[in-house]
């Protein structure tokens, strides 16, 4: 081994790696991203969940035990509904984890020794996001009972509880983690297949040395993005079939909703990641490089969507982030399509963000795109 030729190697190593300026910052980025969105933004034990609470008995017991629910820092009071129509609708639209319902005369039938009832509605698509909250349900309504049955009320504390809290896990009543996840991946897949083929389409005609001739046309930038776009909105959808039928067959996922619905927001979900692709082609310079930018993009998408973790148990401003991203908003609608059965009117506050930022990356990609090779 000559020292002087591995010394030449390694300083053209270094060189090369030092004009390669997009492939040194993904080295440093992504570690440094990893450590931000690991160490900061992940947490699997989501609190101050947002409730509802309809309370028809006006009386001390029902003031405690809302107030019980806010200092266990599971829930956190964000609605009061007056009828059960409108609380359903709350948990339907998701702006409500959960819905506590006290009929009216519970405190009367309480000190009569009734064994009254009250309902509590969970958000059940993410098992993950309630099952803490819920786990947590009984020792918070023995702690309200023990602070309000004094005096003449102590004769509720002991032995079984003297109303019963009845738990309703609605839109995936057992729980299963595959309700969730399964919906979920129709928009993982999408994003990081469309994301990628379409990241690599102009960087393969520069590669090839086709540029020229696509250069040579009369084309303009919006039609050789459509062009370049058009095709792989037909190869999502024979993804999404896929998922589909194997979703039902295979792991028993309910669709509730429309077919029709659904196949409308996968036309604006895939021109929005397509739309992204196109941009990252622009800007790379090889496939590597667009390679490299997919996966910058698709780690944060995956992370702060509510894919994996409840969205709900981030700080703020991973939320911030989050409701960026067009994955977060597909997979609200495509979980509620399937499991709660949602219609346009509550999936529309979650089509017009992919819409805007369909129209921002695409903005972006266009003013990206030179008739030069550059």
């Amino acid at each position: 081994m000559n020292r002087a030729r591995l010394l030449a190697i390694l300083i053209k190593e270094f060189l090369q790696l030092k004009r390669d300026r997009l492939t040194f910052a993904m080295m440093v980025g992504v570690p440094i991203m990893q450590l931000v969105l690991f160490g900061y933004a992940i947490n699997t034990d989501p609190r101050a969940l947002p409730t509802a609470v309809l309370a028809a008995d006006d009386s001390a017991f029902s003031r405690s035990l809302a107030a019980g629910l806010e200092n266990s820092g599971y829930f956190r009071i964000t609605q009061r509904p007056r009828s059960s129509a409108q609380a359903n609708r709350l948990l339907e639209t998701g702006e409500v984890q959960f819905v506590l319902e006290i009929p009216a005369g519970f405190a009367r039938q309480l000190e009569r020794g009734e064994h009254p009832a009250i309902l509590f509605a969970a958000d059940a698509t993410d098992p993950a996001a309630s099952g803490a909250a819920l786990a947590a349900l009984a020792g918070i309504g023995r702690q309200v009972l023990a602070h309000d049955a004094q005096g003449a009320l102590a004769h509720l504390q002991p032995g079984d509880m003297p109303y019963e809290i009845r738990v309703q896990r609605r839109y995936n009543p057992e729980g299963l983690a595959r309700y969730n996840i399964v919906p979920g991946l129709i928009g993982v897949i999408l994003t990081m297949t469309m994301v990628m083929m379409t990241g690599l389409a102009m960087t393969r005609e520069r590669e090839r040395g086709t540029m020229e001739n696509l250069l040579a046309t009369p084309a303009r930038p919006i039609e050789v993005m459509i062009g370049k776009i058009a095709p792989y909105i037909g190869i999502g959808y024979v993804q999404v079939t896929v998922v589909l039928v194997a979703a039902r067959l295979l792991f028993d996922v309910p669709m509730i909703g429309s077919y029709a619905l659904l196949s409308a927001a996968l036309i604006l979900f895939m021109a929005a990641n397509l739309a992204v692709g196109f941009t990252f082609s622009t800007i790379a310079k090889s496939q590597l490089q667009a390679m490299q930018l997919t996966f910058f993009f698709f780690l944060p998408s995956m992370l702060l969507s509510g894919f994996m973790f409840p969205f709900r148990g981030m700080p703020r401003w991973a939320q911030m982030i989050g409701e960026v991203l067009p994955l977060t908003h597909f997979l609200r609608i495509v979980r509620g399509i399937m499991l709660k059965g949602n219609g346009l009117a509550e999936i529309a506050p979650h089509l017009w963000p992919i819409a805007l930022f369909m129209l921002v990356a695409g903005t972006v990609a266009m003013v990206s795109y030179r008739k030069t090779l550059d």
